[in-house]
């Protein structure tokens, strides 16, 4: 596996995973095969719905290692299959609804509602994906912090697609 990250106003980290882009891109789609890495290290998945079309909505809990839920939801505006994702992104309540970003302890400048856009490509057997998290004007030490979570997200996904149990 190997790594780019850059920073800027948005986030963008590039993976190449040993697994064919089919099988990236379900990781990404399908609940049951997201509940194993999905979240920072020491998260878990409790609750998990894919609505995988454009205007469908993802909705999840991650629960921190402190048995909080942390509820977050997208709504799909690009869905190609198996080449690339775009959705919203956003904190929310249990019943998916959007909650300001502050109540989740961001700053009142982290987005309600950022954007999301993976890319999935294939060559000899393995996939690049790229993500890009469009946060705005976000303070820099919190897409820091952002980064973060998504790097540990990516390592625990590849710990997953090599068979490994991702904690």
């Amino acid at each position: 596996m190997t790594e780019t990250i850059e920073m800027t106003e948005t986030i963008d980290i590039t993976r190449v995973y040993d697994a064919p882009r089919e099988r990236v891109f379900a990781a990404w789609t399908q609940p049951e095969l997201m509940k194993p890495w999905y979240g920072p290290r020491g998260f878990s998945l409790p609750h998990c719905t894919v609505d995988l079309r454009p205007g469908g909505l993802v909705h999840l809990a991650m629960r921190t290692p402190e048995g909080q839920d942390v509820w977050c939801r997208g709504i799909y505006r690009e869905v190609v299959v198996p080449e690339r994702l775009v959705c919203t992104d956003s904190f929310s309540d249990a019943q998916g609804n959007i909650v300001p970003a502050a109540q989740a302890g961001m700053s009142a400048e982290w987005p309600d509602e950022a954007l999301l856009t993976l890319t999935f490509t294939e060559r000899e057997g393995k996939t690049t994906v790229t993500l890009r998290h469009d946060v705005g004007h976000a303070p820099a030490t919190e897409r820091d912090q952002c980064k973060a979570g998504w790097t540990e997200m990516l390592d625990r996904l590849g710990e997953f697609l090599a068979g490994e149990s991702p904690r």
